[in-house]
């Protein structure tokens, strides 16, 4: 019921007003309502942002046709009234006046009305009203002032939208009401994306090797945002440590499972002896590396995808970038090319498994040099953003924000590509490892493997699949490409994401196969609420920014959810909308997708048994930087919005545990 309150107004573009009837019925109107209720205030103060005079101009009879014109979004009918879509709970986010108000019992009854009902004149609205009254057994039973305080409500809310859509009509073109940056010009205060350029205040974009340039006259706030300099993760010094360790706990990782069966140990020389002679990449395996990532490259550069266009950059004057999004064809590709390899026995992923030592250096290798790379790039391109003179820290957060070759985001595709297909077909390579030591008998393969098998299909999937979705997110559009990401994505991920599914083929935990089932049911719940969280979430972004594209049926699976019809909002004094419905309003939980997150982390150390700690490591490193970023990405709203990030709160009190934090 949440989802259809405020539903859309599809297609109020075949819907005319005309003109002169409304003036007489309004007028008739006034005069019948004096007795009944006092006059209405023109303004009233609420949460949110002060609200316009309920007062717009005189509507003026035209001798051409009757107009038409068309609301996009219901989201945008609120705007016109000057206040928010209401919940359930009877909140309003934007204070109406009380004569706009409806009994809390007929509350959704009444917006619906009104939102299906809007385009008649004011004498087919009273008597559909009054028809509706005399039918419905909800407001039959309701006490005398309640239902007159119901019926006055409806007739002023339609008055006010009629007064201020006909207004709109006088003022502004039709174009106005559509919520997109690539209108023509419109004086419209309604327009969602609108952004004005130096010169005569309209919309205007250049569009050039990828990217949109949207000219704005904004000053300060998402642009001091955007440029703010914070010390985080304990600043120079903590950026050190951090990078330090990384690399450390790799080599630990690899050397519990390979030495000391898989426990803790304290290290020894005899370590360093077995690190060196065993994890010194060979010219075979560094080629094998280089091949993949080269591959990579080319179907991200040249195979065809959806274009979508991320969100406006300040401290690039608004630019906003086009990404291709074929990443769902790129990771088909893989796994065919990578069949064909196996079935013609030209090269085996089983491979990967038996040089784990090996590939784990050249990516480590290969990881730091891109962070140097780029870091350098950012310098000699004069593309440094937020940068604090400390080259250590400088390093670890990065230089550039949006590195590219042509039209490739580099930050984008190592994000979808190299991290996630290189982490499934590290996964993929135990499990096949496994198949050959059992002699290709499947119900002799490890439970756990096969747990671990399908959560990285899944997640790797998922990624892809809605990879249009990633463009909107905080690493893409605020995170630099530094030290941090870079090499994460091309070594951490890989490397310490799958060292169960290692530590499984070589320690063969003890885990009963009802267990796996258990697992993997438990699994395909914390998936499904994690993809369509996500999916809510940047979805949402790009239907208000008129950027989204359903994705054919063929890219699959898209879940039932995933897409929410009538999105409930709060609107700031910004203009940007934060969302409150979904999966976000169901559990009052602002990072609810980290809680999957975790949950994920959690199934996969499961997956490993209960014999040893380390399985359990990633789930408590995890958890800890999930919720440092939780912390971090709450701060900077805090900042952004101000007070509405408070009505926000007081909405969704929850940061990541339901109920409880």
């Amino acid at each position: 019921r949440t989802q259809g309150l405020g539903r859309t107004l599809r297609d109020l573009s075949a819907c005319p007003i005309e003109e002169k009837e409304t003036k007489v019925s309004n007028e008739a109107e006034e005069t019948r309502k004096a007795a009944r209720m006092p006059a209405r205030k023109t303004s009233s103060k609420g949460k949110g942002t002060k609200r316009k005079s309920a007062t717009g101009p005189p509507p003026t009879e035209s001798k051409t046709s009757t107009k038409r014109f068309k609301v996009d979004c219901s989201a945008q009918l609120m705007d016109i009234l000057d206040f928010e879509r209401p919940i359930l709970s009877g909140k309003v986010y934007e204070g109406p006046a009380e004569e706009t108000v409806f009994p809390k019992p007929v509350e959704t009854l009444g917006w619906e009305f009104l939102l299906e009902n809007v385009q008649l004149s004011s004498g087919d609205f009273e008597t559909k009203l009054d028809k509706m009254i005399k039918t419905t057994d909800l407001i039959g039973e309701m006490e005398e002032d309640l239902r007159e305080q119901f019926e006055d409500s409806l007739l002023t809310n339609h008055k006010l939208a009629t007064k201020k859509l006909l207004a709109l009509q006088h003022s502004a073109p039709p174009s106005s009401l559509k919520a997109s940056a690539a209108e023509t010009p419109s004086k419209s205060p309604y327009s969602l994306r609108k952004r004005k350029s130096k010169a005569n205040g309209s919309a205007s974009k250049a569009v050039s090797n990828g990217k949109v340039k949207a000219k704005s006259k904004k000053k300060g706030g998402e642009t001091e945002l955007d440029s703010e300099i914070i010390y985080e993760f304990g600043g120079p010094v903590g950026a050190f440590m951090i990078m330090a360790w990384s690399h450390c706990m790799m080599y630990y990782l690899w050397l519990s499972v390979e030495k000391h069966n898989g426990g803790l140990f304290v290290p020894s020389g005899l370590d360093l002896w077995h690190i060196y002679n065993e994890c010194t990449p060979s010219l075979r395996i560094a080629g094998i590396y280089l091949v993949f990532i080269a591959l990579q490259y080319v179907l991200g550069r040249w195979l065809p995808g959806l274009i979508m266009e991320g969100l406006p950059i300040p401290s690039e004057n608004y630019t906003v970038l086009k990404y291709n999004c074929n990443g769902f064809s790129a990771w088909w590709v893989t796994l065919i090319i990578v069949g064909a390899l196996e079935y013609f026995q030209i090269f085996s992923i089983a491979t990967l498994a038996d040089n784990y030592g090996q590939l784990m250096t050249v990516m480590v290798i290969f990881g730091d040099f891109m962070a140097l790379s780029v870091y350098v790039s950012g310098f000699l391109l004069k593309k440094t953003i937020r940068m604090t003179g400390n080259h250590v820290y400088d390093f670890f957060m990065g230089s550039y924000l949006n590195p590219r070759i042509g039209p490739l985001d580099l930050k984008l595709w190592a994000e979808v590509r190299v991290s996630w297909f290189t982490l499934y077909l590290l996964t993929l390579s135990c499990w096949v490892k496994n198949y050959e030591q059992v002699g290709g008998d499947l119900s002799k393969i490890h439970p756990g493997l096969y747990v671990m098998v399908i959560a990285h299909w899944l997640y790797t999937n998922a990624c892809v699949k809605g990879e249009e979705c990633i463009v909107t997110t905080w690493d893409i559009f605020y995170e630099k490409w530094g030290w941090m990401l870079i090499f994460w994505n091309f070594a951490g991920v890989p490397i310490v994401y799958t060292w169960n599914s290692f530590y499984i083929l070589k320690i063969q935990p003890d885990l009963p196969a009802r267990c796996g089932i258990y697992l993997t049911i438990c699994l395909l719940i914390t998936y499904y609420i994690w993809d369509t969280t996500n999916s809510q979430k940047n979805r949402f972004r790009m239907q208000m920014h008129k950027t989204f594209k359903p994705r054919p049926w063929y890219v699959f699976p898209q879940l039932p959810w995933g897409t929410l019809k009538d999105p409930i909002a709060i609107k700031t004094k910004r203009g940007t909308r934060l969302l409150v419905s979904g999966w976000y309003g169901l559990s009052k939980t602002r990072k609810i997708h980290y809680l999957m997150d975790i949950l994920f982390a959690l199934e996969w150390g499961l997956a490993a048994g209960c014999q040893n700690f380390l399985p359990y490591f990633y789930l408590i490193f995890f958890t800890s930087f999930i919720m440092h970023r939780g912390i971090r990405d709450n701060e900077r709203c805090e900042r952004k919005y101000g007070k509405d990030w408070e009505r926000y709160c007081a909405l969704v009190p929850y940061m990541l545990i339901p109920g409880v934090w």
